[in-house]
């Protein structure tokens, strides 16, 4: 398939999910979307996309369905959270301390029964790079998906930890010729009027 350079994808994370202070990863849990005044502003400062793409969970359909009614995402699967396995469901004052860890040494850590970041980032990138090869798309996915795409850009996983992915912010990466992807904006949030 040949390269479309200059090929922007929009990453939008979720709205805010209907929680029960427990960790949930994989878990399916709503989204919060009583917030319309940050959705009208979210929806005002992006374009109506051509491609919509996001991942099955229902928090990323309910934001997809809140920005554009009407408007059907095509999902793929390797776009869901990352799995933290045995972890999962436990309060978050239960996970297990893992101790002082380098960043790289964090983004190999794999809980039990569960993904690393680096294997988040080993699933997601070959979908990024397919969406991006067929042409611009919005994709409405998890705060893990977000920084997998920064690692993408950056060229490497530990950094990409670092960044702070707000409900309802906006990332976007831009494929260039050669295959390079640059970043264009982290963490954009629309204010409300």
């Amino acid at each position: 398939m040949q390269a479309q350079p200059g090929a922007e994808l929009t990453l939008i994370r979720h709205a805010p999910v209907q929680g029960d202070g427990r960790v949930y990863g994989r878990r399916d849990l709503p989204a919060d979307c009583s917030n319309k005044a940050g959705f009208d502003a979210l929806r005002a400062m992006l374009s109506r996309p051509e491609r919509l793409i996001a991942s099955p969970a229902q928090r990323c359909l309910q934001t997809s369905a809140q920005l554009w009614p009407g408007l059907t995402p095509e999902t793929h699967a390797d776009l869901w959270e990352q799995s933290f396995g045995a972890w999962e469901g436990l309060p978050f004052g239960d996970i297990p301390d893992i101790g002082p860890l380098s960043g790289e040494l964090l983004a190999e850590h794999r809980p039990p029964e569960g993904e690393s970041f680096a294997d988040i980032c080993a699933r997601i990138s070959p979908i990024l790079n397919d969406i991006a090869l067929r042409g611009p798309a919005t994709i409405v996915a998890h705060a893990g998906t977000v920084r997998a795409a920064l690692a993408l850009a950056i060229g490497t996983v530990a950094p990409a930890l670092s960044f702070d992915v707000k409900p309802l912010s906006v990332t976007r990466i831009t494929l260039l010729p050669g295959g390079q992807f640059v970043i264009g904006g982290v963490n954009q949030c629309a204010t409300a009027p």
